[in-house]
């Protein structure tokens, strides 16, 4: 494991470094998005306040969600670099998108759709840093062959056990890539969105199964009633869209390649 990257007196934390990364590739993703679809507007902006949204969001919910560490640490925890809640980022990160579309015009659901790309493979990336600073975020043991060991993490473990991170990194990207080829065609703004949390929610509820979190109702997780939650509302916008007039005809978008 590597949670720091030493550069003479230069200490870097490879999840903060992993964080940049993947704000840098959110962005990108996000302004190809805004180009194919024709709209003008600052996505760079946009993802960095989306970003550090998200992060506010994440450290809050996991202060909640884990009042023990509070009382251990006091107000400490809130800047310590472990402990991020996956529902508060998507939460707060959504809420902010959210405002920011409605404010240039675009529609709130109409920006959420165009970010449901970035958002997926962004997170993906963001995980690389939870594995690389073994910080906690890895599963339970196991005797499968890609069973792995953190002695030198910033929380060490001996045994082999499931590397969860890498697991999300592969749905995110995968969840990325099937939201990036379905936005090329017009679809009820808000339809991406719904299939982003659908998509996203399976698959944290998922990984929860190996990841090392209590569990608090009906032997599930935290992250697991948070990711049903995400699973029922993608399902329920899908169904209300699909009951609305029929838009016009399906167009066909610009591949990626001519508008790169």
């Amino acid at each position: 494991m590597i949670p720091y990257l030493h550069l003479w007196s230069v200490h870097i934390p490879t999840f903060g470094l992993m964080l940049w990364a993947a704000a840098v590739a959110a962005a990108m993703i996000m302004e190809r998005s805004y180009r194919r679809a024709g709209i003008d507007a600052d996505a760079v902006t946009m993802v960095t306040v989306a970003v550090v949204a998200g992060i506010i969001g994440a450290k809050l919910w996991h202060v909640l969600d884990s009042p023990w560490e509070f009382r251990e640490m006091g107000w400490a925890v809130l800047w310590d670099t472990a402990g991020f809640a996956w529902f508060g980022g998507l939460t707060f990160g959504i809420g902010a998108l959210l405002l920011q579309g409605w404010r240039a015009g675009i529609g709130g659901l109409r920006v959420l759709d165009l970010g449901a790309p970035a958002a997926a493979v962004g997170y993906g990336i963001g995980r690389i840093g939870c594995f690389l600073s073994g910080d906690g975020c890895y599963g339970v043991a196991t005797r499968l062959p890609w069973g792995m060991s953190f002695p030198h993490g910033l929380e060490p473990t001996y045994e082999r056990v499931h590397p969860t991170p890498l697991y999300e990194l592969a749905a995110g990207l995968a969840i990325g890539l099937w939201l990036w080829f379905r936005a090329r065609r017009t679809r009820p703004a808000g339809w991406i969105l719904g299939e982003y949390l659908v998509l996203t929610g399976a698959a944290r509820f998922l990984v929860e199964f190996v990841r090392r979190n209590p569990k608090v109702l009906w032997g599930l997780s935290n992250a697991q009633l948070a990711s049903l939650g995400s699973v029922v509302a993608g399902i329920a916008l899908i169904l209300w869209l699909a009951r609305r007039p029929a838009p016009e005809p399906d167009k066909a978008v610009e591949p990626f390649e001519k508008v790169a």
